[in-house]
């Protein structure tokens, strides 16, 4: 089998670093995931993944951080068959493979076009109203690709730490007057995160840089009248956490002790 040489850096490398995570939770007797998408993504890939810095531990934690993103997004469709599903910085992600959707739903994968066209080349095509649009999800011009006729559930896992604050309002505003009303679920870091950043193997190695980060999730609710904070969950009282190794375990119980330290990450859920 060909290996596909990956010759991605900065931010756009560090996507390798969750794929690997998923691909890793996979293999445990006991997966939080199941990605097994992600593995064969892995196993397809050319690539030094021990630059990712990724252990038992974080994988873990990157599929803990998955599913809580996947449960939101399930239940929303659930609610809602005839919604528009639009995942923001989807990476090589298989968010789209590991859903079950209702035949209704319209799905769009954004992220920059060697993403895109990595994701065509390593990934198999998802069944169903689906389409995938190669653009910098700052940009101006992608969102006009998509109708605003639907509900829509924005999905965006490992993006807004790399966006400026000002990108990240224009990006929540532009989604939010786009179309009728919806959910926006994402992750952030907090202050001392990006304070933190070069102790995250995968930015730093990847020579990334993170910018935003957000203290306060009601300041968003000013973004957009009638935009509405449903859940802020902190990353030390993530559902499952019990499935993290006992090292994993031992850490988190220390973090979620010390202020400061106890909010350096969430995944957020707003309406409206």
């Amino acid at each position: 089998m060909d290996r596909e040489k990956i010759t991605l850096t900065g931010a756009r490398e560090t996507l390798l670093a969750t794929l690997y995570g998923r691909a890793l939770d996979s293999r445990s007797p006991d997966p939080v995931l199941g990605d097994t998408e992600a593995e064969r993504a892995v196993r397809r890939i050319d690539y030094d993944f021990r630059r990712t810095g990724i252990t038992a531990t974080t994988a873990a934690g990157v599929a803990l951080r998955a599913r809580q993103l996947d449960d939101w997004t399930a239940e929303f469709l659930a609610a809602r068959p005839d919604a528009t599903v639009l995942h923001l910085a989807c990476g090589l992600d298989t968010r789209v493979h590991r859903l079950e959707r209702p035949p209704s739903v319209r799905w769009f994968d954004v992220d920059y076009p060697e993403v895109v066209e990595l994701r065509e080349r390593l990934l198999p095509v998802p069944e169903g109203d689906y389409r995938m649009i190669g653009s910098s999800v700052t940009g101006d011009g992608w969102l006009a690709e998509v109708p605003g006729d639907r509900p829509v559930v924005a999905v965006f896992e490992g993006l807004t730490m790399y966006l400026r604050k000002e990108e990240g309002r224009r990006l929540i505003q532009r989604i939010t007057g786009h179309f009728p009303g919806g959910q926006l679920l994402f992750d952030c870091y907090g202050t001392m995160g990006i304070r933190m950043q070069k102790l995250v193997p995968a930015v730093r190695n990847a020579g990334a840089t993170l910018h935003w980060g957000v203290d306060d999730p009601s300041e968003i609710e000013g973004w957009h009248e009638g935009l509405e904070c449903l859940d802020a969950l902190r990353s030390v009282d993530m559902p499952g956490l019990d499935r993290l190794p006992a090292a994993g375990r031992v850490q988190m119980w220390i973090v979620a002790r010390i202020p400061g330290l106890r909010d350096i990450g969430r995944i957020l859920r707003y309406r409206f």
